[in-house]
């Protein structure tokens, strides 16, 4: 198993925490526990959604229905990909910084790559405080050129945050894997994600993962996943096939939350939406 250090995971403990916040959100002490134990209401609605830049499929500029959706749905923790920062193509905008706004939720970004003159990346939001965030590179070998960009290659990452939601800090690692037909990039992709949940769980830090996996239930991606101890929690909480994408038919199930530890799931469904080319999926999850 990689150490924090071999993981990056250096955390950034932000400014203006109590010092037992920032302390559990660090080291995870039995302290925590116990401060679980006084608050019961371990329960967070959870929304896994590919915002496709901020537009719709045809294009149009949506961060505004990207926010009533998250509004309408009563998310609490947002798992965001495809997320632009300052890029020419998304007018300059600071995506994560305007959702911010409209929803009132905390906001923490990762970074993929730059891109057009800004940043592209992935992002999680929360109506709870993020205590502290870190961006960990997915590197594969060899890089995988970026279909029709000439030859220029789109490096992957995880952002992992820590939460201090109501009755614990949570962990929460996001992530969007490569979209090559073949999967052997993803699989080198997946086991860092593994290990980045492995070191959490290591530590007693609870934790939930997912984002767009761009992959199927079948694949041997999934199958990685699973055998990691990663559990999907489509098959636990929702009902029928789970499918995500494309959002105008929903051919396939590509967008997931996986559980770990005490961490149940009691429902799940796919949110009928057009704002992206991904269908969101919001859970319920209890008892982390």
């Amino acid at each position: 198993m990689l150490n924090s250090e071999q993981l990056g995971l250096t955390m950034r403990v932000r400014p203006g925490l109590t010092a037992l916040v920032a302390t559990c959100a660090v080291v995870g002490l039995a302290g925590c526990s116990a401060a679980r134990q006084t608050t019961p209401a371990r329960a967070a609605r959870v929304l896994v959604y590919n915002i496709h830049a901020g537009k719709d499929a045809g294009g149009v500029d949506n961060l505004e229905r990207v926010a009533a959706l998250v509004d309408s749905v009563k998310a609490d923790i947002v798992l965001l990909q495809e997320v632009d920062r300052n890029t020419t193509r998304s007018g300059k905008v600071d995506q994560p910084a305007t959702l911010a706004r409209l929803t009132g939720f905390n906001v923490a970004f990762g970074k993929s790559l730059d891109f057009q003159g800004g940043q592209y990346g992935i992002a999680v939001m929360s109506r709870w405080p993020i205590t502290a965030d870190t961006t960990v590179a997915l590197p594969i070998d060899p890089p995988q050129p970026r279909t029709g960009s000439g030859g220029s290659y789109e490096p992957r990452a995880a952002i992992r945050a820590i939460i201090a939601a109501p009755g614990g800090p949570l962990a929460i690692v996001n992530t969007h894997l490569d979209a090559s037909a073949d999967d052997r990039w993803r699989r080198q992709e997946i086991r860092m994600v593994i290990a980045i949940v492995d070191s959490l769980r290591a530590r007693g830090i609870p934790a939930l993962a997912g984002g767009d996996i761009n992959s199927t239930p079948e694949s041997e991606v999934q199958a990685m996943a699973r055998a990691a101890g990663l559990r999907d929690a489509w098959p636990t909480c929702g009902s029928g096939e789970g499918l995500t994408y494309p959002a105008d038919s929903g051919t396939k199930r590509i967008d997931y939350l996986y559980l770990t530890g005490s961490a149940a799931c009691t429902s799940a469904v796919v949110v009928a939406s057009r704002a992206s080319d991904h269908r969101p999926v919001l859970f319920i999850v209890r008892d982390w």
